[in-house]
């Protein structure tokens, strides 16, 4: 079991890991060792979330998450495979505890009068600015 909160946690039966060889450091041993983890968890089909979880994991992972609804982390930061492992282990938790956290509702507010009146001067301000600017005309005169 792999604790998110103290009211949510995952079975590590619904996480599937796929070793893939991975690019950057490690020398000659990158071509023959496969230490990039690509971690895949199925979030439709999760048992251990709840509804409105899944659908906020879904809106935060954007491209992480294919159309079948399964999340894709690439975990190659490191040289070993295990460390890697739970680099992406680390990565998912943090993804499901900022879905879990409800976001507060936006309350619309309106804007002070002495704001909106600042706003109006400053306005008035410049527009006196840009007519000095402009020649006098004389056949008007």
């Amino acid at each position: 079991m792999i604790i998110i909160t103290s009211t949510l946690s995952i079975d590590e039966n619904e996480l599937h890991f796929d070793f893939i060889r991975s690019s950057g450091p490690g020398g000659q041993n990158v071509n023959k060792s496969s230490t990039a983890v690509q971690l895949r968890f199925d979030v439709v089909n999760s048992t251990s979330l709840p509804e409105d979880v899944k659908k906020r994991l879904i809106q935060i992972s954007g491209k992480k998450i294919t159309d079948n609804g399964i999340l894709i982390i690439d975990a190659r930061r490191h040289r070993t495979q295990v460390r890697n492992r739970d680099d992406s282990v680390k990565r998912l938790v943090t993804l499901i505890k900022r879905a879990a956290q409800k976001s507060k509702p936006r309350k619309k507010t309106t804007p002070p009068v002495r704001s909106k009146e600042k706003r109006l001067k400053n306005k008035h301000h410049r527009s006196e600015i840009k007519k000095q600017r402009q020649p006098i005309d004389l056949s008007k005169e």
